[in-house]
């Protein structure tokens, strides 16, 4: 069976079949490009959700989808962009057919971003045949959607590693490919990212194109309406494709399915409207009125917006405003247009920035994803013909489960209680609050910034806000943090999950400076639950927090399977109260967070040589429990902390306490030996858990090792001057 039969993302009608592929084409009339779509949007917009029953019918008899890669002839030629260029309209889709193929078993062997990226193969495939990279650049917005982009530009030899130990990213980097022109990984970057690219080039005098593609959920970010009226105002050429799949950037699935965009475009906007006479005559006269000024430049502009509006209907009003000259919508999966009319943008004389309106469907083309309430945003590995994903079953849930359960019970009893999310009611375990409690729980869409002071408005009126944000995603709003919530001292709470290493995401996922940017802070309160029984008690510690804010970090993954409190209801602990887990002789860790459990396995490797190690649970970076910091100190001639995090964390507060209190003072000078327990530089983040599951033992006999390296250095000195034995820190 040819491949074009898995095409099954419908086209708008009437195509336009172009004489000649490789030549910009003309534009259709009017009554072409869609009368028809604006007398009947709704139908039209239907259309594109039909699917023929039995189109898959004889791939596999084990399902709806070939149960072997099918063989790609003519994307087994394309090594590079440079290669599609003599493409036929008729080679472009089969190779689009052959690329959606590709991406579908190559991410059915490692896992990750299927359903963005099947959405968004027909429009890869018009970009890069009709610019050139990577002297036009072209920007993924999230960057998760880049798959295809990767196998067309020299990377498909390595689409087998793809979030693994040394191998592809999951979004674009720039170290990776030259054709990754700026690194993604969080929303709504690009249109300024492009904007500064574009503006860079009018000042070095070039000529190379600035595309930047950005989805609808990401525009719910004001980052990107910043940027947009920013290059509203520069006037420099770029061009802004808004993918609009009807989904946000992130998964957001709850449990009844996804949730809309907040604040999502409206589906039936204007119609195509790209017309060059029109706009080259738009360009004369705004040229013309400029040298005249004043009132008749004015009254040029509103005839304009006026034609514009007789034209296209108000739907693109939003986008004029800013400075954008929209085109749209566009079926994004019809390659004919899409080449049609980047061409046509391409090749027209003018200046500006233009915004095309693409409509995707995402999981396109793969009828498990297009059939699933996520779309396959994200996937573990499975298999093809039936779509069936080999997760692993464990015997706990997930950490964001458990923390979800916990605000639920404390909601249960306190109607205060609020939940705020920034687009990520699955990630943070809030659909399950929001079912419970559907008028007390908020999704504020991809808008970090403008969370973090809603939750502060709320904490003024008295409620008792949890906000919950994934740790690297918090950095998106740290102004808020500081200036709204904590030098006001309000008591919103910051659940802030994936803390730590992340596994496949990557460096722009991991949880790796929160408590360094947190703990600086000067009202807030800094805990870590050791485990999931812990995190119950942190949300009800929280919860009991009325005068100042407070944050706590969980990690990805899974609970360790230790009892939880009866009826999921955690007990308060007290503020900067930590707590010794195993009483030992001459060496102490000091655990933060979920690496305790690292101490505790360390601990009883080295018990096995006979020395028992002594393991404390520091429960808060911020305030320290001094007193059981100096306890450990004045008995034990060795003190490591443990922590997953940056320089300043956690062992960065416990020196320098230990510093201003004199527990480092003596005759013999201890040098404070700071090992990064998380080596940014050295360490590949993207498999760090399969890592922690196959090979704990190395990080824990390199544990082991600067506990031997200390005491060997201690006996050392010993030997060398008669002195009381005086402490040391050490920071793994």
């Amino acid at each position: 069976m040819d491949l074009c039969a898995l095409s099954s993302c419908p086209a708008f009608a009437n195509r336009v079949t172009p004489s000649d592929p490789r030549r910009p084409l003309p534009l259709p009339s009017y009554s072409q490009w869609g009368l028809d779509l604006l007398a009947q949007p709704q139908h039209r917009l239907n259309q594109m959700k039909k699917r023929s029953s039995g189109v898959y019918a004889s791939l596999s008899e084990r399902g709806d989808y070939y149960s072997q890669r099918p063989p790609t002839p003519l994307l087994d030629t394309i090594n590079y962009p440079i290669h599609m260029k003599n493409l036929s309209t008729k080679e472009l889709k089969q190779l689009a057919d052959e690329l959606r193929s590709d991406v579908i078993f190559s991410v059915s062997g490692t896992g990750g971003h299927l359903g963005s990226s099947l959405g968004v193969v027909e429009l890869t495939v018009a970009l890069h045949y009709v610019f050139n990279a990577p002297q036009d650049k072209i920007l993924w917005d999230v960057g998760h959607q880049s798959y295809p982009h990767k196998i067309l530009t020299g990377r498909r030899y390595k689409m087998h590693t793809m979030r693994q130990t040394n191998g592809l990213s999951g979004f674009t980097k720039r170290s990776e490919s030259e054709y990754d022109c700026f690194g993604t990984g969080h929303s709504s970057t690009t249109i300024s990212a492009g904007l500064g690219m574009a503006v860079g080039r009018d000042l070095k005098g070039r000529k190379n194109n600035v595309v930047a593609v950005i989805g609808d959920g990401a525009m719910t970010a004001g980052q990107a309406y910043e940027a947009m009226n920013n290059a509203g105002y520069l006037d420099s050429d770029m061009i802004v494709i808004l993918n609009d799949n009807k989904q946000v950037s992130l998964p957001t699935a709850t449990l009844d399915g996804p949730i809309p965009p907040v604040g999502a475009l409206s589906s039936a906007l204007s119609r195509l409207q790209s017309n060059r006479p029109l706009r080259e005559l738009r360009e004369v006269a705004k040229g013309l009125t400029k040298r005249i000024g004043g009132h008749m430049h004015e009254l040029a502009a509103k005839v304009d917006e006026y034609a514009r509006g007789m034209i296209s209907g108000s739907g693109s009003t939003l986008f004029e405003e800013l400075g954008l000259y929209y085109i749209g919508p566009v079926d994004g999966h019809n390659i004919d247009d899409l080449v049609a009319i980047l061409n046509e943008v391409k090749s027209t004389k003018t200046t500006g920035p233009v915004l095309i309106h693409v409509i995707t469907e995402k999981g396109c083309g793969y009828p498990y994803a297009e059939k699933a309430a996520d779309k396959y945003h994200g996937v573990a590995k499975f298999d093809p013909p039936t779509g069936k994903q080999f997760k692993s079953k464990a015997t706990t849930q997930s950490y964001t489960t458990y923390f979800a359960e916990a605000l639920v019970a404390e909601a249960e009893a306190d109607k205060d209680i609020v939940a705020i999310h920034a687009a990520m009611g699955g990630g943070t375990g809030m659909n399950l609050f929001l079912r419970r409690f559907p008028t007390r729980c908020f999704d504020v869409g991809i808008a970090e910034q403008h969370a973090v002071t809603f939750a502060a408005g709320l904490a003024c009126e008295g409620l008792k806000p949890f906000c919950a944000i994934y740790s690297s995603f918090m950095q998106r709003a740290y102004d808020q943090v500081v200036h709204d919530v904590d030098l006001q001292k309000l008591p919103v709470r910051f659940a802030m999950d994936r803390a730590g290493l992340v596994g496949a995401d990557g460096p722009t996922h991991c949880g790796s400076f929160d408590v360094t940017f947190m703990a600086c802070l000067p009202n807030m309160v800094v805990m870590a639950p050791s485990d999931e029984a812990e995190l119950f008690h942190m949300v009800a510690t929280a919860a009991a927090i009325n005068d100042r804010p407070s944050c706590f970090r969980y990690p990805r993954g899974n609970g360790i399977g230790v009892q939880l409190p009866d009826g999921n209801k955690g007990t308060p602990v007290e503020i900067g109260k930590g707590r010794i887990l195993i009483e030992g002789e001459r060496v102490a860790l000091l655990g933060y967070g979920t690496a305790v459990q690292n101490c505790l396995a360390a601990a009883s490797l080295v018990e096995r040589h006979g020395l028992r190690l002594t393991v404390a649970d520091a429960r808060f970076c911020k305030p320290l429990d001094r007193s059981l910091i100096r306890s450990l100190a004045n008995s034990h001639e060795v003190l490591i902390t443990v922590e997953e995090g940056s320089i300043g964390g956690f062992g960065s507060h416990v020196a320098q306490f230990m510093a201003l209190d004199g527990l480092l003072d003596g005759k013999l000078k201890c040098k404070c030996k700071r090992k990064a327990f998380l080596i940014w530089s050295k360490l590949n983040l993207k498999s760090v858990p399969e890592m922690k599951k196959a090979n704990i033992a190395i990080l824990l006999r390199k544990l082991v090792h600067d506990i031997h390296s200390a005491l060997f250095a201690l006996v050392e000195m010993f030997t060398k001057v008669t002195a009381r034995p005086h402490n040391r820190h050490i920071k793994i």
